[in-house]
């Protein structure tokens, strides 16, 4: 039985909160959300009984206040909240505590299944996952719920749509892995040809654009970044992706993270789901970094699972037999850890600011 109470008050409409965008654009600040941004944000259709939630994000995060905070609150969940985000103390939680929701993000659930006691822990309470701040890898999102039993749930949104848009199916409908599902109710989505400008066609990558009740009003006090973003209702999201015959959306990259390696379009997200494959790979990050002959190369930032050793020769073959040669990295650097943000999304950008460093 799915059970959605709606209130909305007469001042639904004063603006509610101010959330500050960081992973974005850090300089465009504050943007003013109004009450049914927050409210569209709780609208999917959530399964209500005795669930409880696993609370690892931060609240002070859009995403962790969405997905945990104000989730918990609207559905009369319960919530288990850890001060940070710690392997051991997540495991034993889980076991301990038998939470059946558990938001987070990709790397959250790459630590998880790398942890080398896993096994000895009853992870079997968890029914859902829902996956945000950065894509998901497929090879993860098998292995996770092969261990669990549960789903993890993939979806897509930002700061300026108070987060989510988009959603794959929680509790019955269709899924496809890899997919961010469709825009939720309420909100258009469409793609937009980066030649055109205007609607592309099925399976064309653009730019995904999205207009709906939950997204923001503008940035405060930047009226020209809040014109080049907001166009006719529509938000402008600086992602790339596409849509297939049924309607799903998959996110291919982040429009300034395309690599141009010898006229090629190189997507960093295609090259990390291939790298996540290698059965020693734990996490992988992909860059453009300057190159005289090709203008840009590409870079894989690389962290081995526990105990395991590779080379740079062994995961080039590795490479090689699954990619196309323009795709392949042409350089690999092997890491200890990656940086990553308060929610555990791998900060690329801070890894391309080090490489400009480098060519100075």
């Amino acid at each position: 039985m799915h059970d959605i109470c709606f209130f909305l008050p007469r001042f639904a409409w004063w603006p509610r909160r101010a959330s500050r965008t960081k992973v974005r654009n850090p300089r465009r600040g504050i943007i003013p959300e109004c009450h049914p941004q927050i409210f569209y944000s709780h609208m999917y259709k959530c399964e209500r009984g005795n669930e409880s939630i696993l609370g690892v994000l931060p609240f002070f995060h859009v995403y962790g206040m969405t997905a945990v905070m104000n989730l918990s609150i609207m559905e009369g969940y319960k919530m288990i909240l850890l001060p940070k985000f710690d392997v051991e103390t997540t495991l034993k939680t889980i076991e301990k505590q038998r939470p059946t929701l558990f938001p987070g993000a990709p790397t959250i659930y790459i630590a998880l299944l790398n942890h080398p006691n896993l096994k000895k822990y009853d992870l079997s309470s968890i029914k859902i996952c829902i996956s945000g701040s950065a894509p998901l890898p497929v090879e993860v999102q098998e292995q996770f719920e092969t261990v669990t039993g549960g789903k993890i749930i993939e979806g897509y949104g930002l700061t300026e749509a108070s987060p989510v848009t988009h959603s794959n199916f929680i509790w019955d409908g269709k899924r496809i892995k890899g997919s961010i599902g469709v825009p939720w109710p309420d909100t258009e989505a469409m793609i937009v040809s980066l030649e055109t400008g205007e609607k592309a066609n099925i399976n064309e990558i653009g730019e995904i654009v999205v207009r709906g009740p939950q997204v923001m009003k503008g940035y405060w006090n930047r009226p020209e970044e809040t014109a080049a973003t907001l166009r006719d209702g529509w938000l402008y999201t600086g992602d790339l992706g596409y849509m297939n015959e049924e309607g799903y959306f998959f996110v291919v990259d982040r429009k300034k993270d395309m690599i141009i390696a010898s006229g090629y379009n190189v997507y960093p997200r295609e090259v990390e789901e291939v790298l996540y494959e290698h059965p020693k790979v734990q996490e992988a990050v992909v860059i453009g970094v300057p190159d005289a002959y090709r203008g840009e190369t590409v870079k894989a930032f690389i962290v081995l699972k526990e105990g395991e050793q590779c080379t740079e020769e062994e995961l080039d073959q590795f490479m090689r037999s699954k990619l196309a040669a323009y795709k392949v990295p042409r350089i690999y650097e092997f890491r200890k850890e990656l940086p990553k943000t308060a929610v555990g999304k791998i900060l690329r950008r801070a890894l391309v600011e080090e490489e400009k460093e480098k060519q100075k």
